[in-house]
């Protein structure tokens, strides 16, 4: 501050309960009237935004549950240029006669990079940070960091719990990929799980890592912390600061790993401890070296205790310094990509999970790949914000399923095109070339795979059919492609208000009238059974070209308009415009071998203001041709 000019006060997130807490849910909520607000010139002499040394600036978790934040953080610190994107550099520091009072980050929300700015009024308790700092006293990104980020979220409480996926995301705007450490499960469970389309998650393979282990970012988690000194069901995020092979007296080679726990403080007693029986079995030298790289909160443990004591892991993706993507399976640049967003929408495209009978209404999206190459496809979802000011959100509460309230159950499908017109049921009806693993409530989920040139379906869905939320497609590739939404192959229109329709019923083998140019006709396909035994029904309407017969319609044709998908009623209906010609419908149940008696109706729409008369009406029907009517 210069001349006594006034600093900078954050009225968008201010120095008061209202951004501390939430719903005051949390154990913080026991600090209400403890905690009082200060700038770091206040809390030390010479403050800093980073230390000397970079072991000193590394984060050391407060009283707030955000391991999982903290985590994502230390890959900021490996990765200069990534640092520099979220806190910009030469900003007016505390001494600088430039210096405000406000400090500006950056993070990657939905597609696009969001500017926060707060004020450098931090929480304390007598004088001492309350939340996250760095292991030195005098450095303060890391708490300002924090803020900011609270800030994007409307208070500190709700960084409570979260997923280190989630923040390398925001943090890095690259990708974060969630994989098993444990066992799967019984091997009937796996059994039923290969006979689905649904792709179990991916198990932890060191190995598959090596050629990218010194860019990409492993995090692992445990519900027990390493050593127990954890409360039992306490979830805990670390961090994999590095690991490497080492030869050992033996002959043969021990792969270690060296991990840091945000809390600032050693939670192992191993055998690779600072007084373990590991190290005998290293040459002393070498079990020297390694001893020394441990700093607070370090401690080494080999591949075997890792995959034991941990349940999970989060691999982040490495960005290069132009922003591109590199594949942590084979350490390729991926120098193309696109992204586009969606919207499920209840009664609309939220059509729910593929043995729902409205899967089909799911948005879709058409991806193309021009040459033979690398493809990582995501799915994002946006978390459930309700908002109340220009940054401050909270979440939508979901009595039925507390746990999950910020997310849907999400699912990403792809199936292998071979042109761009086709069958949607009949495809529909065919495995999937990919899919991600069974529905769940992650923020993000990502298919990977070697892809040939050609065309691609991708339909992004929800678990429960009329669960509404928006979302971001993402396509990261080596070789080109492109990203396109689909839309609806069937050309329906809506049902006119005014005239009146004539409708004609009849069944297989019968003929009825179809429209004059640019006439519109409504299909009804009603089922007799009763309502507790509906089978899922739809229909497909084909054009027979001119000369040929309704029975020899090639099975590869492409309807004209289709009532799909299946659904488990009494009756469906689709509105279009059929020029003249002849047409088949094609009735049919989603699964075969399904016997029912059923009602096929047709319905003209005639216009008062035309037909006057019903002789007239006789001649307009005369000079149309004739639909036909085929089970399938």
């Amino acid at each position: 501050m210069c001349g006594g000019e006034v600093l900078f006060e954050d009225l968008d997130f201010p120095s008061d309960d209202r951004s501390l807490f939430y719903d005051s849910s949390t154990p913080i909520a026991r600090l209400q009237g403890d905690i009082t607000w200060r700038r770091p010139q206040e809390i030390c002499q010479s403050p800093a935004l980073f230390p000397d040394s970079i072991n000193q600036a590394h984060a050391k978790q407060g009283l707030l549950g955000d391991c999982w934040f903290l985590c994502a953080s230390t890959f900021l610190l490996k990765n200069k240029h990534l640092l520099n994107r979220v806190l910009p550099p030469d900003q007016p520091q505390w001494g600088d006669s430039r210096y405000k009072g406000s400090f500006q980050f950056s993070f990657w929300q939905q597609g696009h990079w969001t500017e926060v700015i707060i004020d450098d009024r931090l929480p304390c308790i007598n004088s001492t940070l309350c939340f996250s700092r760095c292991h030195s006293p005098t450095a303060f990104w890391v708490a300002l960091l924090e803020k900011a980020y609270a800030k994007l979220h409307g208070s500190y409480e709700r960084l409570w719990a979260g997923q280190v996926s989630e923040a390398l995301v925001d943090l890095t705007g690259g990708l974060a990929e969630h994989w098993s450490v444990t066992e799967f499960g019984s091997e009937e469970e796996q059994t039923t799980e290969q006979n689905s389309d649904q792709s179990k998650r991916r198990r932890l393979d060191l190995n598959l890592l090596y050629p990218v282990k010194d860019d990409c970012v492993l995090s692992c988690s445990t519900h027990n912390s390493a050593g127990g000194e954890c409360e039992t069901g306490q979830y805990h995020a670390l961090t994999v600061m590095e690991w490497l092979d080492v030869q050992i007296v033996s002959g043969s080679q021990v792969r270690l790993l060296r991990i840091r726990n945000p809390w600032g403080r050693c939670c192992w007693g191993g055998s690779w401890s600072e007084s373990g029986t590991g190290w005998s079995s290293v040459e002393a030298r070498c079990a020297s070296e390694l001893q020394a790289r441990v700093d607070k909160g370090d401690f080494w443990l080999d591949e075997a205790e890792f995959m034991c004591h941990f349940d999970d892991v989060t691999v982040g993706y490495p960005v290069s310094e132009e922003g591109l993507l590199k594949s942590i399976y084979t350490g390729t640049l991926l120098r193309h990509s696109h992204q586009l967003s969606g919207r499920w929408m209840k009664e609309h495209s939220a059509g729910g999970n593929r043995n729902s009978s409205s899967y089909g209404t799911n948005p879709k999206f058409w991806l193309k790949v021009c040459e033979t190459g690398e493809v990582l496809v995501s799915l994002l979802q946006h978390r459930k914000w309700r908002s109340s000011g220009k940054y401050a959100q909270s979440a939508l509460e979901d009595s039925r399923n507390t746990k999950h309230q910020h997310f849907q159950a999400i699912a990403l499908h792809m199936w292998k095109v071979e042109k761009k017109r086709f069958n949607l049921s009949r495809m529909l009806n065919k495995p999937p070339l990919a899919s991600t693993h069974c529905h769940t409530y992650e923020r993000e989920v990502v298919l990977h795979g070697q892809l040939e040139p050609g065309y691609y379906l991708l339909i992004p869905s929800t678990y429960k059919p009329g669960a509404e939320s928006h979302f971001l497609i993402r396509v990261f590739s080596s070789s080109s492609t492109s990203l396109s939404a689909l839309k609806s192959p069937a050309p329906s229109l809506p049902v006119p208000t005014d005239g009146e329709w004539e409708t004609t019923y009849f069944q297989a083998g019968d003929n009825a009238p179809a429209g004059t140019t640019g006439a519109n006709v409504r299909v009804t396909l009603q089922q007799s059974r009763p309502d507790t035994d509906l089978l899922p029904i739809g229909f497909h309407i084909y054009k027979v070209p001119e000369g040929a017969s309704v029975q020899t319609l090639s099975k590869d044709e492409d309807p004209v308009a289709s009532c799909i998908p299946h659904c488990y009623t009494q009756d469906v209906s689709l509105t279009c415009c059929l020029p003249p010609g002849a047409y088949t419908i094609v009735p049919s149940t989603y699964q075969p071998d399904c016997s029912a008696n059923f009602t096929l109706s047709l319905s003209r729409r005639i216009h008062r203001k035309v037909v006057k008369s019903q002789e007239r009406l006789g001649k307009a029907i005369q000079e149309v041709s004739h639909i036909s009517v085929m089970q399938s």
